[in-house]
């Protein structure tokens, strides 16, 4: 498979979003004060890695098979945060959620473009499936914040 210049260059952009993505959920993972936070992050880390791992395939001129790294469907659990719980800590589990639910939103659109200007069919549902993963990392964030009284 051949990459035409402007195909390359958008798998840069991609790939470099996808490392800003692998980058922000390790580190959020940690800095989560919410358990189930901290899992969701660790979750969409990991599904992020999957997404730089196929860009980077693509990049090398390979068309990898898709994986399915987000399939499962998000429970719908009770909130986490109770009268009790530490208002800071919500505060800062808040900024961290919307902080990555603005990088998701990015990272789509990104992939939108990108499904356009591919000539390879393959490649563009490859792309649509990314693109479609990465919005349903925003609905599993969006539905947290929304559990916990942080989306307004």
């Amino acid at each position: 498979m051949e990459l035409t210049q402007k195909e390359t260059s958008l798998l840069k952009d991609m790939k470099e979003q996808e490392q800003i993505c692998v980058e922000k959920y390790n580190k959020y993972a940690s800095d989560a004060c919410d358990g189930q936070l901290k899992n969701l992050f660790t979750q969409l880390g990991q599904t992020e890695q999957q997404h730089l791992n196929t860009i980077t395939q693509i990049m090398s001129g390979t068309v990898p098979a898709m994986q399915s790294g987000d399939s499962q469907q998000q429970q719908n659990t009770m909130p986490t945060y109770t009268a009790s719980s530490s208002d800071q800590n919500k505060q800062k589990d808040g900024y961290l959620c919307n902080d990555a639910l603005s990088t998701e939103k990015h990272v789509s659109s990104v992939y939108n473009t990108g499904i356009f200007e591919f000539k390879d069919p393959n490649i563009r549902n490859i792309l649509n499936h990314i693109q479609k993963e990465e919005q349903q990392h925003g609905e599993k964030i969006y539905n947290y914040m929304a559990q916990n009284g942080m989306y307004n």
